[in-house]
């Protein structure tokens, strides 16, 4: 089968190498899926540049979304040949869905909807799950609250801004430019305060700025996968009894907390990490994402497909910031 994968640390273009490789075999509570498309997502980059928490000893195949066919499964899989899948590859494995077929936990595949086309289906999954279990499960985010989305622009930025909009908050978008927060304003987003690090376009602290768009209410709840020094400007604007989500760190580094600020202000920072729940719980969030699918609220968000061939041209753009909306690799015919 065809497949790429990473040899040495360092940009996407630079270290992924096409090879033919043998079929990998599932085992216990695995499946095979033949990959029909593979979203690509800023931890595939992390996991090129050797900086990603999981990743695999070298040479792998990355790639963590994806939506394909099941084509084997391993004892204990209760899952059927034939089946469409879409969600999480076994990546960790160095198995993962850059290539003709990946290799994927039982429990991290789920019946993939009948009306979402492969590419919707391949970005789907992880985005938005990881924007309702940080808006939803985590941080209890409530109609008519204010949320700051931090790199709204970005995979689980659009997913945030959505659904924080279906839940009925007031969603300020915060973006690195206007033709990012004009993408942002389409998808739903009440306010847009365009900024670089911890500064406004302005010239104001980002903090401020975020303040003033609230009419001085202060946020309700900040999701930020940026982190560094954006995220710690951006706590300065929450409100009392407000929350932080840290939910990545795009910049490198995570925000470093004014503890101090935070016991003043009754504020609080949560951790949200979209791994370790049970089956049922995931099944219910999906029933929940399907429905806000199906009545419009969430759209499809997928601004690019490339092809198998063109997947670390692409990646590097994506650890540049060079892509808006979400970017899918179509993969099979590959």
């Amino acid at each position: 089968m065809k497949a790429w994968q990473v040899h040495g640390s360092g940009e996407p273009a630079d270290v992924l190498r096409q090879v033919d490789r043998e079929l990998p075999e599932p085992g216990a509570e695995q499946v095979r899926i033949r990959v029909a498309a593979a979203g690509l997502g800023l931890p595939d980059v992390l996991m090129c540049r050797g900086s990603y928490p999981l990743t695999p000893p070298l040479p792998f195949t990355p790639g963590q979304e994806l939506v394909g066919t099941i084509t084997a499964v391993g004892p204990g899989a209760e899952v059927a040949l034939g089946t469409r899948v879409l969600g999480v590859s076994d990546f960790v494995s160095g198995n993962g869905s850059f290539a003709t077929e990946a290799l994927a936990h039982a429990s991290t595949v789920f019946p993939a909807p009948a009306g979402m086309d492969d590419a919707a289906a391949a970005g789907f999954w992880i985005p938005n799950m990881t924007a309702w279990v940080g808006l939803v499960d985590r941080g209890g985010l409530k109609a008519g609250e204010h949320l700051a989305v931090l790199g709204a622009a970005g995979g689980s930025g659009i997913a945030a801004v959505q659904l924080g909009k279906a839940t009925g908050a007031t969603v300020l978008a915060v973006v690195s430019d206007e033709q990012r927060g004009e993408y942002c304003r389409s998808l739903g987003a009440d306010h847009v305060v365009v900024a670089h690090g911890e500064t406004a376009s302005d010239g104001t602290p980002l903090g401020h700025a975020l303040r003033e768009a609230t009419d001085w209410a202060g946020l309700d709840m900040i999701f930020d996968p940026v982190g560094g020094a954006q995220g710690t400007a951006a706590m300065g604007a929450l409100a009392r009894d407000g929350r932080h989500l840290a939910v990545g760190f795009a910049s490198g580094t995570w925000p470093t907390p004014d503890v101090a600020m935070m016991v003043m202000t009754n504020t609080t920072l949560v951790g949200v990490l979209a791994a370790g729940y049970s089956r049922a719980h995931l099944e219910g969030i999906l029933r929940g994402l399907e429905e806000l699918v199906d009545t419009g609220a969430i759209a499809n968000t997928v601004g690019e497909t490339v092809s198998f061939n063109d997947i670390p041209e692409a990646l590097t753009r994506l650890g540049g910031r060079k892509v808006l909306g979400k970017i899918v690799a179509e993969i099979g015919g590959a």
